[in-house]
């Protein structure tokens, strides 16, 4: 028997969403699924809906420091990270729907969506019920053992942490609905979901604080605002694909495909967030959860940079997917857009923290912080800019069908990472932490360069202008030889007084903009640029 159907599924889902006749078989094409216009608004709403929660971050952040205390707001930012880690445990079937959706919307075969998309939901509730039942057998140890916790927090933390691993199977399942809408493009739709949920989870300890200090009423409110959020999603679902609330079957054949993609996936979704978080854990682990919270109160702010890169990379997956077989030029000419428009933008960013690391920490969180805290912040905001110019060779080598290749280059780096961590935690503290997780970012963004260029069969995909041409320049390499250069040499300067700082970021941006403009941007780039600057300035007047 090769498929399944709940007839009482269908029914009470038709009853409470009916389906509209005029909605049927409306799978978008593909040319209107990776178009100019699509694209650009896409990555403008993901840009968006990351955007609004790290502004609101900003200001709610100080408020629960202090209403919590730095113990069990650093217990709150691991937390924070083990959400968004345990969404990772799908076994990467999200990753794989999106891209066997967008195959199937990219080769006419959109009839076979709605069994694809409840064999994976399937399985990703039965690898979260399972994931839920084994983190609470190793809790205990992690709560009152492995972290060094205050003794009166040990049962607080245990109770928390016991809330969150029970809505595990929410979270994973929720993670399978979004990329069932990234792969139709909707974007929008992904964003008026996480717009919310990004700003519920700054918000609400602000709610649950004037009742109660106590993370346990807090991580309630939390994972409510999950369980909600996954249910909009389904709605949407429902929405864009009709045939989804009335074709509820789950095919074995297609759990191969799924898995083998997935499996890949799985590799890389635990071990990427290891490499990006653990850190913290190491930190708590050999230091203190203060140590914690001096080091992950600065990389929550700056690792909400990597949205400029997420929001392209969420984008450009699903397309990746759709052309890579029918039309690699179209493929190769949005990566090498990719890496363009991720180096103009951020590198003007990252000078600008780099330079006013100091006094912003001393404004935001105080002196102690700032004494604390800068170089780890420097340092990390180095890191992500590595880290999101290897988004878009990252979203290539998912998206032509690749996973095998992150997942294996990932599990070469780990355990030389984590040793390495270790050493530098116990030597230099949290300022060690930051120093090795920016080379690592380095080095592991070259890497991903190196092997895009070898799926797309280029010389090199991100061509050089011609007074940059020759064997040894190509634009990975060039950017990060500017951009590191800049970096280090303002870091060195950093003890330099406020105005001499200023000044040397008024000189780097002016070349920055220059360079931009005379060697990166084509005719009709810089076309738009013009006609948006022109369209403003009337609006303005």
């Amino acid at each position: 028997m090769n498929s399944w159907r709940n007839q009482e599924g269908i029914s009470f889902i038709s009853r409470i969403y009916p389906v509209r006749p005029d909605t049927l078989n409306n799978a978008p094409q593909l040319n209107e699924l990776v178009s100019k216009k699509k694209l650009a608004r896409n990555v403008f709403l993901n840009l968006f809906g990351y955007g609004i929660p790290l502004f609101v971050a900003v200001f709610t952040i100080p408020v629960i420091i202090r209403a919590l205390g730095t113990d069990r707001f650093g217990i709150l930012t691991i937390a924070w990270v083990l959400i968004g880690y345990l969404g990772l445990f799908d076994m990467g079937l999200g990753r794989a729907l999106t891209k066997l959706v967008a195959e199937r919307l990219g080769s006419d075969s959109s009839q076979q969506i709605p069994a694809l998309i409840w064999t994976a939901l399937f399985v990703m509730l039965g690898i979260g019920t399972a994931v839920a039942i084994i983190a609470s057998t190793t809790l205990p140890f992690m709560a009152r053992e492995l972290l060094k916790v205050p003794v009166q927090l040990k049962n607080e933390t245990y109770t928390a942490f016991l809330i969150l691993i029970l809505f595990t199977p929410i979270i994973i399942i929720s993670v399978g609905f979004r990329g069932v809408l990234d792969a139709y493009q909707r974007f929008d739709l992904t964003n008026a979901v996480r717009i919310p949920l990004g700003l519920f989870t700054f918000i609400a300890p602000l709610l649950v604080i004037p009742f109660s200090v106590s993370l346990v009423p807090l991580f309630v409110v939390l994972m409510a605002g999950r369980l909600v959020a996954m249910l909009v999603q389904m709605l949407f679902c429902f929405r864009i694909i009709p045939d989804l609330r009335t074709n509820i079957t789950i095919h074995r054949s297609l759990l191969g495909p799924l898995l083998k993609f997935g499996g890949w996936m799985t590799v890389t979704n635990i071990i990427t967030p290891l490499m990006m978080y653990a850190d913290r854990f190491v930190i708590g682990t050999l230091i203190s959860v203060t140590a914690v919270a001096y080091y992950a109160t600065p990389g929550e702010v700056v690792t909400k940079l990597l949205l400029i890169s997420s929001s392209l990379m969420g984008v450009l997956f699903p397309a990746f997917s759709s052309t890579f077989e029918n039309n690699q030029e179209k493929t190769i000419s949005m990566f090498s857009k990719g890496v363009k428009y991720i180096y103009l933008v951020m590198f003007p960013i990252v000078l600008a923290i780099l330079v006013l690391t100091r006094e912003g920490l001393t404004f935001w969180l105080g002196t102690e912080f700032a004494i604390q805290s800068t170089l780890v912040m420097q340092l990390m905001t180095v890191a992500i800019f590595f880290i999101s110019m290897g988004r878009v060779p990252y979203a290539l080598i998912q998206g032509v069908g690749r996973p095998d290749i992150t997942a294996k280059l990932h599990m070469s780096e780990l355990p030389i990472y984590l040793v390495i961590l270790w050493i530098a935690v116990q030597r230099f503290g949290i300022k060690g932490a930051a120093f090795v997780w920016m080379l690592r970012a380095l080095i592991d963004s070259a890497l991903l360069y190196f092997f895009a260029r070898r799926l797309l069969a280029q010389p090199d995909p991100v061509r050089p202008p011609p007074l940059l041409s020759g064997p040894i320049f190509s634009w990975p390499r060039i950017l990060l030889l500017i951009a590191g250069c800049s970096f280090l040499l303002l870091i060195i300067l950093f003890r330099v007084s406020l105005s001499a700082r200023l000044s040397l970021l008024v000189l780097f941006s002016g070349i920055h903009i220059w360079t931009g403009w005379v060697f990166f941007l084509d005719l009709t780039e810089k076309e738009m640029i013009i006609n948006a600057l022109s369209f403003m300035r009337l609006h303005k007047t």
